[in-house]
C-alpha cells in the first residue's frame, strides 16, 4: 500500500538478490584439527560444505563458483592429499580459489611470507590450471609432532579465539571478492 491506501504493485526486478555464489571449502585436517577449525569458520561465513580431499571427484569442482584449499603443513608445504586433487583438477579459467593452512612453526617466526612460501606449491598448481587466487590465509597450530610432545608441543592452545577471528575476517574478505 502506499501512501494513499493504493495497492502498490512489485516489480520483480526490484526483488531480485544477487546471485549466490556456490562454495566448497575442500580441507585435510588431522593431528589435532587445527585447519578444520578454521575451515568450519569460512565455510559458515561463505555458506559452504566441506569435504576432504578423499571426498571430492575432480569434475565435480567446475560446480562451483569459489573453491578454498586448506591443508595443515607439512615440510613447508600442503598434505599430498591436497596436491594431489589439485594435479587431477580438470582447467579452470578464472574459476576463483582461496588457500588457508595452519602451521606448527613458531607462531612469532611466521608471518606473511612464511605463509605464502608454504603455499606456493599448491598455489602453483592451481595457477596453472586456471585458477584466480583471492586470498590466503594462515595460524599457528598447535603441533605435538616428534620430540615436541614430551614438552607439551608447540602453539597449545592455537589456533585462539584470534585466530578464529582473523580466519572470519579473512573469509568476510574473500566473499566480498568473489560476490563482486
Amino acid at each position: 500500500m502506499n501512501g494513499n491506501g493504493e495497492k502498490m504493485e512489485q516489480n520483480a526486478d526490484n526483488l531480485k538478490e544477487s546471485p549466490q555464489v556456490k562454495s566448497l571449502v575442500i580441507v585435510f585436517s588431522y593431528h589435532h584439527n587445527n585447519t578444520e577449525k578454521i575451515a568450519t569458520v569460512i565455510a559458515k561465513v561463505l555458506g559452504a560444505e566441506i569435504r576432504t580431499p578423499q571426498q571430492v571427484r575432480p569434475g565435480e569442482i567446475a560446480e562451483y563458483d569459489l573453491v578454498g584449499f586448506g591443508s595443515g603443513i607439512y615440510s613447508a608445504t600442503f598434505d599430498p592429499s591436497v596436491l594431489d586433487l589439485a594435479d587431477r583438477l580438470p582447467d579452470a579459467a578464472g574459476k576463483n580459489a582461496f588457500l588457508f593452512s595452519t602451521y606448527g612453526a613458531p607462531a612469532v617466526f611466521a608471518g606473511r611470507k612464511f605463509v605464502e612460501s608454504n603455499h606456493a606449491q599448491i598455489r602453483e598448481k592451481l595457477q596453472a590450471k586456471g585458477y584466480t587466487i583471492i586470498g590466503e590465509f594462515g595460524c599457528a597450530g598447535w603441533n605435538t609432532n616428534s620430540f615436541l610432545r614430551f614438552f607439551g608441543g608447540l602453539n597449545k592452545g592455537r589456533p585462539n579465539a584470534e585466530d578464529l577471528r582473523n580466519a572470519e575476517e579473512f573469509a568476510r574478505s574473500v566473499k566480498g571478492k568473489a560476490w563482486g
